[in-house]
């Protein structure tokens, strides 16, 4: 029969070991954290060159099927290209040298992206509620669209193949629709009126990101 000093001497044992234990699992328990909170939104289509996606201090490689995930920071290096998926039917193409955030991303709930270089060309479906991606020289608003953004002519420029964006920047908004195209000279002055762009920067602009 077990008397009740045993129980006592077993029960502080046991404290014991799970408090020395507890202790030394806890750093990879709190490792291990961020990797559960990662949330995948989507993967990559193709890639020419090179391409990686940064989280942190972590940096990985991007090849065809790489999974994408939130708050992850793609980036592309000098003459390369990308293209990914986003949820079901949202695309994604990023040229040379491009640096994109994505900061929110859901389904049917739109997201946020933030483009912090180089060129990209977005093709999103319809949805209640819109995608926004911000840059050091504007805010793109879109709801279901194909557009290009990034670096043209010496400048920012914004280009609506399918669909309308709206462009803030400097206090000031316009709304582009198909054929249609606005200039940023530079981070924080005002978007150009509107205008049809010219077949040959049309070509160029989508080279850029193709």
């Amino acid at each position: 029969m077990t008397g009740l000093g045993e129980i006592k001497r077993d029960h502080s044992c046991n404290r014991r070991w799970l408090l020395r234990h507890g202790a030394l699992a806890l750093p990879f328990i709190l490792a291990l954290r961020p990797a559960r909170a990662v949330e995948r939104v989507g993967s990559v289509e193709d890639v020419t060159g090179e391409a990686f996606a940064e989280l942190e201090s972590v940096r990985r490689t991007l090849d065809r099927a790489a999974p994408v995930f939130l708050s992850e920071e793609v980036v592309t290096g000098v003459a390369s290209r990308l293209g990914m998926r986003l949820g079901r039917d949202t695309t994604v193409r990023l040229g040379e040298q491009a640096r994109l955030k994505i900061d929110r991303f859901l389904v049917d709930a739109g997201g946020e992206m933030t483009l912090r270089s180089g060129p990209l060309l977005f093709d999103g479906q319809p949805r209640r509620a819109g995608v926004q991606i911000r840059s050091p020289f504007a805010l793109i608003a879109v709801r279901g669209t194909r557009f290009f953004a990034g670096p043209s002519n010496d400048r920012f420029g914004v280009f609506v193949v399918r669909g309308s964006v709206a462009v803030t920047s400097a206090g000031q908004q316009v709304i582009l629709r198909e054929g249609e195209g606005t200039d940023i000279a530079s981070p924080g002055t005002p978007p150009t009126p509107v205008k049809r762009w010219a077949p040959e920067r049309i070509r160029a602009a989508l080279a850029s990101v193709s």
